[in-house]
């Protein structure tokens, strides 16, 4: 059974790659991407707090780990064109990056190796983004009809921050856990939940 869902993850890896986009397609998809209302806004808010974020502030890559982006402390936002396809893949991965990079900009003490700093982030990123969204999940599989959001976040929030190697096991559970209700519903830079 376990060489099986190897063999299911790898065909599926394979497939990304067959499909996956050159850095210089990439790099135009990304310049796309800014035309987008909801990315506009996010490098405006972040303009306001003062953080501006020029075009040279993203930068398509291929990546090692298998994964769409990340957003980097003072090196911007980076989306691996070998995980993406198509141009709303791009433009999710760039609003979810740049909620990081605001909650990065307003945190004057954001600490990346603390889970419970950590998880916040990605909670906000979760919700915010709009990669959680009902019609998301269905394409992806899961097919709940209630709660299927803040399922999808403490999901995506957990799979980012086993990838931290200070959040691990318990840790990365109990943090996410401990500061949800206050991460969740901070919505801003917007007045509510997009």
């Amino acid at each position: 059974m376990l060489v099986l869902l190897e063999a299911v993850q790898l065909s599926r890896i394979e497939a990304m790659a067959e499909k996956s986009k050159s850095e210089e397609e990439c790099e135009a998809m990304i310049h796309k991407s800014f035309r987008t209302p909801m990315v506009r806004f996010l490098r405006e808010r972040l303009e306001k707090a003062g953080c501006g974020v020029g075009d040279n502030f993203f930068k398509a890559v291929t990546c090692k780990q298998q994964m769409a982006g990340s957003y980097v402390r003072g090196e911007g936002v980076r989306v691996c064109s070998n995980y993406v396809r198509i141009q709303d893949d791009v433009n999710l991965v760039v609003i979810r990056e740049l909620i990081h990079a605001f909650d990065d900009c307003r945190a004057a003490n954001l600490d990346w190796s603390d889970c419970a700093h950590h998880a916040c982030t990605e909670i906000r990123a979760g919700h915010l983004s709009g990669d959680c969204h009902y019609k998301r999940e269905l394409l992806r599989g899961f097919m709940k009809l209630r709660g299927h959001e803040q399922e999808c976040v403490r999901r995506k929030a957990m799979k980012a921050l086993s990838a931290n190697p200070n959040c691990f096991g318990f840790a990365a559970k109990d943090s996410m856990e401990a500061v949800w209700d206050v991460c969740y519903n901070d919505t801003q830079p917007f007045d509510r939940a997009p």
